[in-house]
C-alpha cells in the first residue's frame, strides 16, 4: 500500500487573513491479498455482514400510553383501568431502539393460546418515514 502524505499551503495576505490552497491527495488503492492482486472481496465480505446479521435488538410492542398526575398514579390499587391513547381496533407500534419500524394488529398466537403475537399490517419505510401497506 502507498502512503499519503497530504500537503497544504497556507499564504498570508496584508490585511492578516489566511487563505488555504486546496490540498493534493495521492490514489488510495485496495490492499493486496495473498495472491498479489488487491483483495477487494474482504472489503464487502459477507462475513461482515453475518455478524451483524447477528446481533440482536429488543422489539417493543407498545399498545399505547397514558399520562396521569402523581396523585392519581398512587390512587390505584389491585383492578385500576388505566385508560389508553389507543381505542380498539387501531394499529399498535412496534418499536425498535426506540424507532416505530412498523404497525400492526394483536393477535392471539395459533399454536399458543395462552400467548399474544402482532400481525404486521404496516411497514414504516426507514428513508422517507412514509408507510407501506
Amino acid at each position: 500500500m502507498n502512503e499519503t502524505t497530504i500537503e497544504h499551503d497556507v499564504t498570508e495576505k496584508d490585511n492578516g487573513v489566511h487563505t488555504a490552497k486546496p490540498a493534493n491527495f495521492a490514489k488510495v488503492e485496495a490492499p493486496e491479498g495473498p495472491s498479489g492482486k488487491a483483495d477487494t472481496e474482504l472489503l464487502g465480505d459477507d462475513r461482515n455482514l453475518d455478524t451483524i446479521l447477528g446481533i440482536p435488538v429488543d422489539i417493543q410492542v407498545v399498545l399505547g400510553s397514558a399520562t396521569m398526575l402523581v396523585s392519581n398514579l398512587l390512587k390505584l390499587g389491585r383492578g385500576a383501568v388505566i385508560p389508553l391513547n389507543h381505542r380498539v381496533g387501531e394499529p399498535i407500534d412496534i418499536v425498535v431502539n426506540g424507532r416505530v419500524i412498523a404497525r400492526g394488529e394483536v393477535v392471539v398466537v395459533e399454536d399458543d393460546n395462552s400467548r399474544f403475537g402482532v400481525s404486521l399490517t404496516e411497514i414504516i419505510s426507514s428513508q422517507t418515514g412514509a408507510l407501506e401497506a
